[in-house]
């Protein structure tokens, strides 16, 4: 099932044109093949030609050729096409190409010619790429899908409150919604092994798949909290008995992040106004992934589940985004918006409890500004405000404009 991706398509469509290169990046099948071929298909109908346009996926078996022959590769596309016009250049996980850098460089300069580029790990952009190309380049980071677009792949979408269980239990990968219920699994199985297989071990020659799996599974189970590569450790070697370093355990976390496959966000000290270098949490790009890790024991998380889902459209909202600490209380993201406005949010599953309310909002109490300030539950209830604090349901939150 395929769904138009229009925020994603508005922003390349906007991008057209400009001396920049077009960097798409995210998660093994997050999509960005698929956004690249719907922005192809948008040049073909507004007119241009298939001589100005050329697509290439380098994990297309036949593209492999090209692996260690960047110079060939080269010329290889600038025969394919018909440069007296603007001519459109899509090079999908181009990392695979040694030297892809000196590739996408030598293309850059050459008139009439937009280069598009996918990369599923962070590697691409830290890489010589961003060192060769720095200020020519924009990165376009691709999730799955929101809320918003599972939606869209559902028959019958009027009890939204079941279908936002069904979201949180199995994701929002885009390739799971041509699949029998009872075949999700194994593909999102799949995946998990493709990246840590092709974007960690393999990329770092790494060999022991074990004690890189644990930790994996150990930083799953602690989603939305605070934790520390030295805290992993601990537990690995004292519960697992595993003969583990804490340089290893920072190492496997790096690799993690680079790959997508987790989001690392910094505290924001509420009081000095300033980034405190310690005790992270992390959010997972996709909940199935945690599922393919931890089981049916997701559903013993729901509060920190909710908080991944708002972390993520948070970030799909191109947000700048940490944790706020205010004293010894926390407020659970403290946002800096595209138009400079900065918001507090708090994510709990339910406060229809008394104390619950009352412990929620707490840590808004102790922020002496007037930004606004958002408490995101699934209680199901008219938008309340209390003391300047905005109750909104998570699910009309998630599907506003």
């Amino acid at each position: 099932m395929r769904i138009e991706r229009k925020d994603y398509m508005n922003t390349l469509i906007g991008l057209k044109d400009k001396n920049l290169i077009k960097v798409l990046t995210g998660v093994r099948r997050s999509g960005k093949s698929t956004v690249m071929q719907m922005f192809r298909e948008y040049l073909l109908a507004e007119d241009v030609a298939d001589s100005q346009i050329l697509f290439l996926n380098f994990e297309d078996f036949e593209n492999r050729k090209w692996y260690n022959d960047f110079e060939g590769l080269y010329y290889y596309i600038i025969n394919q096409l018909d440069l007296s016009k603007k001519c459109y250049v899509f090079l999908d996980e181009v990392q695979q190409v040694k030297e892809f850098e000196r590739l996408v460089d030598g293309l850059y300069v050459k008139p009439n010619i937009d280069i598009f580029i996918t990369g599923s790990n962070a590697y691409l952009l830290s890489s010589e790429l961003g060192t060769l190309l720095t200020g020519r380049y924009i990165a376009i980071h691709i999730l799955p899908f929101s809320f918003k677009e599972f939606l869209l792949t559902q028959n019958n979408i009027s009890r939204t409150d079941l279908l936002f269980a069904k979201y949180i239990d199995t994701g929002g990968m885009p390739g799971i919604f041509d699949l029998p219920d009872n075949l999700v699994q194994n593909y999102i199985q799949e995946v998990v092994h493709n990246i840590i297989q092709k974007d960690v071990l393999v990329r770092n020659k790494w060999r022991n798949e074990d004690h890189f799996n644990k930790t994996t599974s150990f930083l799953f189970d602690s989603i939305g909290s605070i934790i520390s590569s030295k805290k992993i450790t601990n537990y690995l070697t004292n519960n697992n008995k595993l003969a583990i370093s804490h340089n290893t355990v920072a190492n496997y976390i790096d690799a993690l992040v680079e790959s997508f496959m987790f989001y690392k966000v910094k505290r924001y000290d509420l009081r000095g106004k300033g980034i405190l270098q310690t005790q992270e949490k992390y959010y997972t790009v996709d909940l199935g992934l945690k599922k393919c890790f931890l089981g049916d024991r997701i559903n013993l998380d729901l509060g920190h589940n909710l908080e991944n889902i708002v972390y993520l459209e948070l970030l799909r909202r191109g947000n700048q985004i940490n944790i706020g600490k205010a004293d010894d209380t926390e407020i659970d993201f403290v946002i800096r918006k595209p138009n400079g406005e900065r918001e507090y949010i708090q994510v709990a599953w339910t406060t229809k409890d008394k104390s619950t309310f009352e412990r929620e909002i707490r840590p808004f109490e102790l922020i002496k500004d007037f930004n606004r300030r958002i408490l995101l539950t699934t209680d199901v209830e008219p938008v309340t405000t209390f003391k300047g604090i905005q109750k909104i349901n998570v699910i009309d939150w998630l599907l506003e404009n």
